[in-house]
């Protein structure tokens, strides 16, 4: 009877080891492992890189850290998130960031829409004006901001040239404090409208002209049949555009870089992106500057993860 268990025992350890082997040679040969040559070398690099960066950054944050020598990791605490926190220069950054998020997502979604709008319903030359609409968005952000601080221009500036025109005195559009984060905004809706425009009239031209149609045989009028039928279909090129928007107006460094200046003082248009670096390249205050950066992650996740929860409630992820 023993000899009868043990060998039962002996033929189930063998079909384990031969189950074991068959799945060991089943994931030998599957399309991952044999694929990892091609993504396993950048999804390290990346990782290293990317969230390395973010892991290294995150605890300079938690130091003193100024830049020279190593830092300091034996006494870690929260001082540079509670300085900043406190700071009237973080605070009015952190303001102006948030009025960039809403104003400039609102109007370019709204401006877009309604070029969008215009091109769907057949004006003349709607062809070429797209590609004129367009044509901002190809531009990097650093001509940009050289072509609209030539229009700024106190002396000579384009705009300055049409206010003298009706007689008003010349504005100092950058310098000015009260209207230096109005004149970036509009600088940006210039650049990003073009952009919503063409999310919506894809999103437009995915809808059937059987929906126009009926809304006409209805009696409604064309203002009613898009307020009331076409633009809530469009929810999700909103949504998708609006992310998009609000994470440039998070990190909108580049272009207020090349358009303020290097070092020049905050004249109103300071947001937590230029306030970190100047912290860290002009004064030395790297862990300070980490800190922000760790908080500008934090926003950036607030906007991008509701985001990713509606896309996977909806089934597209």
């Amino acid at each position: 009877m023993a000899t009868h268990d043990q060998t039962d025992h002996v033929t189930e350890s063998a079909e384990e080891v031969v189950g074991w082997e068959t799945r060991l040679r089943y994931f030998l040969n599957s399309d991952f492992v044999r694929s990892s040559p091609y993504w396993g070398i950048p999804f390290v690099l990346m990782g290293i890189a990317v969230y390395g960066g973010i892991g290294y950054n995150l605890a300079i944050s938690f130091t003193d850290y100024s830049g020279l020598g190593t830092p300091d990791y034996s006494s870690l605490d929260f001082e540079m998130y509670t300085q900043a926190l406190s700071s009237d220069a973080f605070l009015a950054a952190a303001q102006n960031n948030l009025v960039l998020l809403v104003v400039f997502t609102t109007v370019c979604l709204i401006l877009g829409l309604f070029l969008a709008v215009l091109l769907d319903h057949g004006i003349r030359f709607s062809e070429k004006f797209q590609t004129v609409y367009l044509l901002p968005m190809s531009l990097s952000f650093v001509v940009t901001a050289q072509l609209w601080l030539w229009m700024f221009n106190v002396e000579s500036g384009i705009l300055n040239l049409i206010v003298t025109t009706f007689g008003f005195a010349p504005v100092d559009w950058i310098g000015n404090p009260s209207v230096a984060l109005a004149a970036v905004i509009f600088a940006l809706v210039w650049q990003f409208s073009g952009y919503t425009m063409v999310v919506y009239l894809a999103g437009l031209q995915s809808i059937p002209d059987d929906q126009f149609e009926a809304a006409r045989v209805d009696g409604a009028s064309t203002i009613r049949t898009y307020l009331r039928i076409i633009v809530p279909q469009l929810k999700e090129a909103s949504v998708s555009a609006a992310v998009v928007l609000m994470v440039f107006a998070l990190k909108a460094f580049t272009f207020l870089y090349a358009l303020v200046g290097r070092y020049r003082p905050p004249n109103g248009t300071d947001i937590l992106a230029t306030l970190m670096v100047r912290r860290a390249f002009k004064f030395g205050e790297w862990a300070y500057s980490a800190a922000i950066a760790t908080m500008l992650l934090v926003m950036a996740l607030g906007v991008i993860g509701p985001y990713l929860y509606y896309q996977h409630k909806q089934g597209s992820l």
